[in-house]
């Protein structure tokens, strides 16, 4: 019986002592198994009664004739154990459906069968065995060198399985997107469209933050640029030249490329510092929406490189699961 969360010592006492009594009956059931499927063997069935002939006439006569009703017995008192589980498991809430109790002990469900090809079974109570000393606290079983070698050939082998599961699905769904009449189409009408505008806001935004954290970390390189462009053209005009010439020219040239490019750095400065304000997001919303349509009309050439993506993207991931992450692990 599972032991229950409850506080009270003497319900504390009494689970422990029935599961210590279970554990005994467990092993004094499996010895019984044991014992007596060898005593039906006719070599071992003669040594015995050539080694001790009062003692193999008293089993017989009490035991072994007596078996079913014996093993019965034992079934009754593992049955009693399976419902008392059953009935705290559901008191408490251990699962999340009341009848989850029988499947996820399903080793101490198959071993109450008493009938006699099903007998070995009882094996199979083995496992609730440990799992009530690993409980109690006697035994740790993790640090068995049976356990960590059962459960990497567990890990390796549920690994593969799960593995070749996804592999198979994957196959399958490459298949409908080769065979189909067009993904495009049906996954920009049932997908894409109804979240219309919820993409547009996010596409806004996402250009808002590019832009204006592009320019927070670039604006001096961005004004300088300004700059250089300005004094470049300005050099490069001939007016400013012939300005140059005249008398008093040079600096009166010089006043005006300052003025000029303080002005295209003002000019550039507030366009972007615009950016962050509601009436760019208002324009960036606009352009996003007047284009959205457009782009979701597509054609045979655009469907097949669609689906021609999808396909590869799935192949991809189809090898990255075919690697085997057990390999490194137990290397």
């Amino acid at each position: 019986m599972p032991a229950t969360r409850t506080t009270s010592p003497a319900l504390e006492r009494a689970h422990l002592v029935w599961d210590l009594l279970i554990i005994v009956l467990v092993i004094a059931n499996l010895a019984l198994l044991l014992f007596d499927s060898l005593f039906l063997l006719p070599p071992l069935n003669a040594a015995f009664e050539a080694v001790a002939p009062g003692l193999h006439a008293a089993y017989d006569r009490h035991i072994h004739a007596n078996f079913l009703t014996i093993d019965l017995a034992f079934v009754a008192v593992f049955l009693l154990d399976v419902l008392l589980g059953w009935a705290v498991a559901i008191a408490e809430r251990h699962y999340h459906r009341w009848f989850f109790y029988p499947f996820v002990h399903w080793y101490d469900v198959l071993g109450c069968i008493p009938v006699g090809g099903f007998r070995l079974l009882r094996i199979l109570r083995v496992i609730s065995l440990l799992h009530r000393l690993q409980r109690l606290g006697l035994i740790d079983v993790r640090r068995w060198y049976l356990y960590s070698v059962v459960a990497k050939y567990y890990d390796i082998l549920l690994e593969e399985l799960t593995d070749r599961i996804a592999i198979r699905m994957l196959d399958n769904v490459q298949q409908e997107i080769r065979a189909g009449d067009g993904l495009s189409a049906p996954v920009m009408e049932r997908v894409v469209r109804p979240r219309k505008q919820a993409l547009i806001h996010e596409i806004s935004q996402r250009l808002e933050a590019m832009a204006g954290d592009a320019y927070a970390h670039n604006r001096d390189d961005t004004l300088r640029y300004v700059r250089g462009l300005v004094g470049r053209t300005l050099a490069e005009s001939p007016e400013i030249r012939r300005l140059g010439r005249l008398p008093l020219g040079g600096p009166l040239a010089r006043g005006l490329e300052a003025s000029l490019s303080d002005l295209a750095c003002r000019l550039v400065d507030e366009a972007l510092e615009g950016l962050r304000s509601a009436e760019f997001s208002a324009l960036v919303e606009h352009l996003a929406d007047s284009g959205f349509d457009a782009w979701l009309r597509t054609d045979t050439h655009t469907e097949q490189i669609t689906e021609q993506v999808l396909v590869d993207m799935l192949e991809l991931l189809k090898e990255q699961i075919a690697v085997k992450g057990w390999q490194h692990r137990y290397d």
